[in-house]
């Protein structure tokens, strides 16, 4: 039974999403890599929430493709090292007290790049699923609590290519959810889903 609840103002509002490294194409022609834990999809189409003094955000209205690296859990280590980088110079003020620029961000943490198929970004090597996509529209968002962060901007894209490591992979077409788990983000703290399924919906094909 639940008990009484308390009235509380979180910080943040992450009740365990998933974490991506989303690579991006930078104005030099180079591939910008940066984790974010703000993005859902709906079929094949995906909205990402950014910050708006990030160089993801700036890279995608300017080039519309990225791609979606899904890390695995074990992968935290590597992730983390890329929270606090950015690879605007100089900072922004906002965020100049928590982070330092960092062009060479795949070499900082020790992932490597390999060709995309349909996009100019390149993808993470080590990471188990990669989703190479175009960008479709950016919309503001707004709000005072994200004012004070200085804005961000939602990015709507559209899946053009999945590829997933075969160990992942059940049939032709599946992801084996039993085989395969995000790095989940937690209020702040990292995770990986419980090794026991509680169950499934009815329009489950496996």
């Amino acid at each position: 039974m639940i008990g009484t609840k308390r009235t509380i103002k979180p910080k943040i509002l992450y009740f365990g999403t998933p974490v991506a490294l989303v690579t991006s194409l930078n104005e030099d022609g180079t591939t910008n890599l940066a984790p974010i834990s703000s993005f859902w999809a709906l079929g094949w189409t995906m909205t990402l929430g950014l910050l708006d003094e990030t160089q993801t955000a700036d890279n995608l209205q300017r080039h519309a493709e990225c791609v979606i690296n899904l890390p695995s859990p074990g992968m935290w280590r590597q992730v983390e090292k890329l929270a606090p980088l950015t690879a605007k110079d100089p900072v922004p003020d906002l965020k100049a007290d928590q982070f330092h620029t960092e062009r060479d961000k795949f070499g900082v943490s020790g992932l490597s790049r390999e060709p995309s198929e349909l996009v100019k970004p390149d993808s993470v090597r080590e990471c188990p699923i990669q989703m190479e996509a175009r960008v479709l529209g950016c919309d503001r968002l707004g709000g005072e609590k994200l004012d004070k962060l200085g804005g961000g901007l939602s990015a709507r894209i559209e899946i053009l290519r999945v590829r997933a490591a075969e160990e992942f992979v059940s049939g032709e077409r599946h992801i084996d959810p039993a085989s395969w788990s995000p790095l989940i983000y937690n209020f702040r703290h990292y995770f990986r889903l419980g090794e026991r399924e509680l169950g499934k919906t009815f329009r489950a094909e496996t």
